[in-house]
C-alpha cells in the first residue's frame, strides 16, 4: 500500500448508526465480493492498490472536462467563498480540489475517505485536512459544516439512509448537500454504449499506462455499480426521508446526476 510520507491523516473513530429501513445502493455483487462485511475490506484494498492510476483513467473517460464540470456543479449547489466543506469519499481529491478553489483562503475543506492510499494522494497535491472515515460514520461533530459534497461514490456506501442521516447530522442549519453521481441510461442501447465506452477506455489505459494490475478490475466494478444502482427516485426519497429539504436532481447530458438538498 502506498502512502505519501507527508500525509497527515486524522483518525477519529465513530460508530455507524443503524437504519430501521436500510436502502442499499445496489445488490451484493458476488462477482467481486461475497457479502457486505467483505465489501468494505475489498473496496479499501482495491482503492489503495489503484490510487496511482485513478486520476489518469478518470481524465481519459471525461476527455479533460471533469474539472470544469465538478467546479460548475459545486457552484450550482451553492458552494461559496469562506465555507467549511466536508468532501466525503474524497478519493484522490478530484472534487476537493475544485472546492478549495471556490472557498478560497477564508474557507476550509476536509477530505474524508476509508482508503489511506487515496487520502495520501489527495493531501500530497491539495491543501486540505484528511480524515479516515466512511459516509455512514463521518468523523466530525454535529453541525460542523456549511457544505457536504460526495463525488461519484454514492454507489459504494452500505446504506443510503444511514449516509444521508450522517450528512444531515454534520451539516449546520441551512447547510447544503451536493452529491454527484453517474446514472445509467434507461434504454438497453444506452447502457450498452456506456458500458462499452467505460470498459474500452479503462482497458486501453491498463494496457498502455496502468501501474496497478487491479485497475481494470476496479473499472469493471465501477460499471457494475452504475448499471445496477437504484434509480434516481429511490435516492431522492431516501434523502427526503432523513429530513433534508429542497431535495432536487439536476441532470447533465442525460447521465450526470446532481442531487442537492439543505438541512
Amino acid at each position: 500500500m502506498w502512502l505519501a510520507p507527508s500525509c497527515r491523516i486524522i483518525l477519529i473513530e465513530r460508530m455507524p448508526i443503524e437504519s430501521p429501513n436500510p436502502v442499499q445502493p445496489h445488490p451484493i455483487l458476488t462477482e467481486h465480493y461475497r457479502d457486505e462485511r467483505e465489501k468494505r475490506e475489498w473496496l479499501r484494498t482495491i482503492f489503495d492498490d489503484t490510487a496511482r492510476d485513478y486520476d489518469r483513467v478518470e481524465g481519459w473517460l471525461a476527455m479533460g472536462s471533469g474539472r470544469w464540470y465538478r467546479r460548475k456543479a459545486l457552484q450550482r449547489a451553492g458552494l461559496a467563498p469562506g465555507m467549511v466543506v466536508a468532501d466525503v469519499a474524497c478519493g484522490t481529491g478530484l472534487v476537493a480540489r475544485e472546492a478549495v478553489s471556490i472557498v478560497g483562503e477564508m474557507g476550509r475543506v476536509i477530505g474524508i475517505d476509508p482508503s489511506p492510499g487515496m487520502l495520501g494522494l489527495a493531501s500530497e497535491s491539495i491543501p486540505i485536512e484528511t480524515r479516515h472515515g466512511r459516509a455512514e460514520a463521518i468523523p466530525s461533530d454535529d453541525a460542523s459544516f456549511d457544505f457536504v459534497s460526495m463525488g461519484y461514490a454514492l454507489r459504494h456506501v452500505d446504506d443510503l439512509a444511514v449516509a444521508f442521516a450522517e450528512f444531515r447530522r454534520v451539516l449546520k442549519p441551512d447547510g447544503r448537500l451536493c452529491i454527484l453521481e453517474i446514472t445509467s441510461p434507461e434504454s438497453r442501447l444506452g447502457r450498452g454504449l456506456m458500458a462499452a465506452y467505460i470498459k474500452t477506455v479503462a482497458g486501453v489505459f491498463c494496457r498502455v499506462g496502468g501501474k496497478s494490475k487491479r485497475t481494470s478490475e476496479l473499472w469493471r466494478y465501477y460499471w457494475d455499480t452504475i448499471d445496477r444502482c437504484v434509480r434516481p427516485q429511490t435516492v431522492i426519497e431516501a434523502m427526503r426521508a432523513t429530513g433534508l429539504r429542497n431535495v432536487q436532481r439536476c441532470v447533465q447530458l442525460g447521465m450526470f446526476s446532481e442531487y442537492t438538498g439543505t438541512k
